[in-house]
């Protein structure tokens, strides 16, 4: 019902959706006896605050298909400095309000050109191909001690995925620890209070300031305690923080990192948010293009990253967990694809 046009009947999803979320709910509950209804939770956020189909337009409203030079791509305007860069982005001096001007500003530009700008700039920008091979990519680390019965988790993140993650581990028992940042609190805050308690009502929350020595010394601790991390940042930003995953791993730390395009490869350094990743996959709408229900990457990569990490628990070593927004989208997308992960 969140796929097609505002005023019209709705439009079906591709069959991957659907294959996908019934393959990882039924290894969730195989591997913790979690019961999780899949279309559920990739409807959660537009049923919080109302939203509904809108074609062209994501159903936050923030992300819009438009015609480039060769073919559709996605611009994604989710925070003021997206539509601040508009004008770099386009390599023109122009009001990045005057949208008639910016549909025609993209038109004569190649999707190779844009995404290669917009990584440059930070920008969430989706183009068709431009999505990683694979949804999952592990590397084990070293063993560790059996795990008690309450695995600690100690969650990174923000937004959706990795909070979603976070949020199914505690219903099949562990106990998480969400940390925030004093200077950039949880933007899932500013939506609606229902979804935000939905991902992360079950979790202890501590705020730290990481510009304080205070700050760092009790991250640090966090980690050291911590049976699994779970982050969504681009790599160099924990390390800021004197935190390194792959140092984590080879103590025996099941590590899970949620990026737009994965760790490595050629857009490792890209920025993206659900409903851009979903289009670099090629999870879209076709014959009229438009968008695949809302931001369906963000919750089938929080659902695969939980069944992710209930594996490598239940392997006994620690592992690198590399996930990626753009390369489940790009899963999802082909009915004809292998289901199997990892």
């Amino acid at each position: 019902m969140l796929s097609g046009p505002a005023n019209g009947p709705p439009r079906r999803v591709p069959n991957g959706v659907a294959n996908g979320l019934a393959v990882l709910t039924s290894v969730l509950e195989a591997l913790s006896g979690l019961l999780v209804d899949g279309p559920t939770l990739v409807a959660e956020r537009a049923v919080a605050a109302g939203l509904s189909r809108r074609g062209t337009t994501s159903v936050g409203g923030d992300a819009h298909l438009v015609e480039a030079a060769g073919g559709i791509v996605c611009l994604n305007m989710a925070r003021p400095d997206d539509v601040a860069s508009i004008p770099a982005l386009l390599g023109a001096t122009m009001d990045p309000t005057d949208w008639p001007a910016v549909r025609r500003a993209i038109s004569l530009l190649t999707g190779a050109e844009l995404v290669k700008r917009a990584d440059l700039l930070g920008m969430p920008f989706g183009v068709p191909g431009t999505a990683p091979d694979r949804p999952l990519v592990v590397t084990i680390g070293a063993s560790r001690p059996e795990v008690g019965k309450q695995p600690l988790v100690v969650e990174f993140g923000s937004l959706w995925a990795a909070p979603l993650c976070g949020a199914l581990l505690a219903r099949a028992g562990c106990r998480v620890v969400k940390v925030e940042s004093v200077h950039r609190p949880d933007g899932a805050r500013r939506g609606p209070a229902a979804f935000f308690e939905s991902l992360n009502g079950a979790k202890e929350v501590v705020s730290v300031d990481p510009s304080t020595a205070d700050g760092l010394e009790r991250v640090r601790m966090l980690v050291d305690a911590a049976d699994v991390v779970l982050e969504a940042s681009r790599p160099r930003a924990l390390a800021h923080w004197g935190i390194a995953a792959a140092e984590e791993v080879q103590r025996g730390t099941v590590w899970a990192s949620i990026t737009g395009y994965g760790r490595t490869g050629p857009r490792s350094g890209g920025v993206a948010f659900g409903d851009d990743a979903a289009v670099s996959g090629g999870l879209m709408l076709h014959d009229p293009p438009g968008f695949v229900a809302d931001a369906v990457p963000d919750p089938v990569t929080g659902l695969l990253a939980a069944v992710a990490v209930q594996a490598a628990l239940a392997d006994g070593a620690g592992a690198l967990l590399d996930l990626s927004l753009a390369g489940v989208a790009r899963w999802l997308a082909d009915p004809e694809a292998d289901m199997t992960v990892g």
